[in-house]
């Protein structure tokens, strides 16, 4: 693992073009209502719990592959400890946010 916590990704498993950025987006949205109070950091932690349960029950009814499963619950886990680290280090509201997930 990179000194960033970035992880080089394996040759030929590059990840879907299409779901990496409507993560990235779906983060960033939900950082920037915690960082204009419109939704609190429970709020937005209990957002993504919500969309873990759903991802599991959806998957576990359309036969998805518990691997393939399990990459998605682990990238939500990693968006609500992007929020949980939030919660536990304030900053300013002018101070720009990056989601943690790419």
């Amino acid at each position: 693992m990179a000194e960033d916590g970035i992880r080089p990704v394996a040759v030929g498993a590059e990840p879907d073009a299409h779901g990496q950025a409507a993560l990235l987006l779906a983060e960033s949205i939900l950082h920037a209502l915690v960082d204009t109070s419109v939704l609190t950091n429970s709020e937005a932690i209990n957002v993504v719990t919500n969309a873990t349960e759903v991802k599991r029950a959806l998957a576990t009814a359309a036969g998805e592959s518990s691997g393939r499963m399990q990459q998605s619950l682990d990238l939500l886990m990693r968006m609500t400890a992007s929020f949980e680290t939030d919660r536990a280090i304030p900053r300013s509201v002018a101070e720009p946010h990056f989601p943690r997930l790419a």
